[in-house]
C-alpha cells in the first residue's frame, strides 16, 4: 500500500480542519449537507457528461489503484532478459519458445521473435502497444484532472446560489452573518477537494503510468538487442543504464562480479 497517498489526504484535510478549529472556529461550523451536495454532485454530474458512465464506475476503482505501490520490477526484468539473451546466442531463438516468461509484454515481444519478425516491425508493433496503454492510462488521470476543474467552479456556483438566498431575506440581519458563512461554505469544499483530493489523485495515477511505461519500454529495448544478437554483457550494461540510480549501482557491482569470476576461470587467467 501507498501509505504516502492515504497519510498525504488525511494530513490535506487535518491540517485545515485543525488550523480552523486553533483559530476559535468550531467543527460543526465546516459542515454544510447543501454545499457538499452541490460541489460533489455537480462535480460528478459534469464529469460524467465528459465522460463515458464505465469511466464514471471505474472511480473507486482508480482511487484504490492510487493507494497501491506496485513493486519496481525493472532490476529483475533485466536479470530476466539477460539470461534470455544467453539462451538466445548459446541454443538459438528457437529455444526462447518454451522458457517459461510471467510477464505478458515480455511473453508477447519474445514470441514475436521466435516467429522470425522483422526487427523494424517488431519495435513499430511494441511502441503501438505502449502507446495504447498510456492513452488510456491518460484518460484516466485526465478525468481527475478535469474532476479538479469543475469542483471549485461548482463550489462558486453553491456560494452564489447561496448570497442570492442570504439577499432575498434581508429582513432579519441577525440571520445574515451565519448564512453568508455557510454559502462560502460550497467555495471551502470546491476548493479542498480539487486540490487536496482530485488533482493529487490524478498526478499519482500519472505517476504510474509513467513508471509502467518505463518498465515496457527497457522491454523492448532488451528485445530488440536479443534480436539484433547483442553480446549479452553489453545488453546488461545498456539495459541498467535505464534502472534508477540506486539499483543501477547494485546491478552495475553484481556484473563487474561476474566479468572478474569469468576473467579467472579463463585460460591464462590470474
Amino acid at each position: 500500500m501507498d501509505i504516502a497517498t492515504l497519510v498525504g489526504i488525511v494530513l490535506g484535510f487535518a491540517s485545515l480542519i485543525v488550523a480552523f478549529l486553533m483559530e476559535g472556529g468550531h467543527a460543526e461550523s465546516l459542515l454544510g449537507i447543501t454545499a457538499a451536495m452541490i460541489v460533489f454532485g455537480g462535480t460528478i454530474g459534469a464529469t460524467m457528461t465528459s465522460y463515458s458512465l464505465a469511466d464514471i464506475l471505474s472511480i473507486p476503482k482508480l482511487i484504490a489503484r492510487s493507494m497501491k505501490t506496485p513493486p519496481d520490477r525493472r532490476p529483475e526484468l533485466v536479470e530476466e532478459i539477460v539470461k534470455l539473451a544467453e539462451m538466445a546466442r548459446r541454443d538459438g531463438l528457437l529455444a526462447l519458445e518454451g522458457h517459461p516468461i510471467d510477464d505478458p509484454f515480455l511473453k508477447r515481444a519474445v514470441m514475436m521473435v521466435v516467429d522470425g519478425t522483422d526487427p523494424e516491425l517488431t519495435e513499430q508493433i511494441l511502441h503501438a502497444d505502449v502507446e495504447a496503454m498510456a492513452a488510456r492510462h491518460a484518460r484516466a488521470y485526465g478525468m481527475f484532472t478535469t474532476m479538479g476543474g469543475f469542483a471549485p467552479t461548482m463550489g462558486i456556483i453553491g456560494t452564489v446560489m447561496g448570497l442570492v438566498h442570504v439577499l432575498s431575506s434581508l429582513e432579519n440581519p441577525d440571520e445574515l452573518g451565519p448564512a453568508i458563512a455557510v454559502a462560502f461554505l460550497a467555495t471551502l469544499y470546491g476548493v479542498a477537494s480539487a486540490n487536496l483530493l482530485w488533482l493529487p489523485i490524478g498526478n499519482k495515477l500519472k505517476l504510474r503510468s509513467k513508471e509502467e511505461v518505463e518498465e515496457r519500454q527497457l522491454i523492448i529495448e532488451g528485445i530488440l538487442g536479443i534480436q539484433a544478437g547483442e553480446n549479452p554483457r553489453m545488453l546488461r550494461e545498456k539495459l541498467v543504464v535505464l534502472l534508477p540510480p540506486a539499483a543501477r549501482s547494485g546491478r552495475a557491482t553484481r556484473g563487474a562480479t561476474a566479468q572478474v569470476g569469468t576473467s579467472a576461470m579463463a585460460p591464462g587467467g590470474e
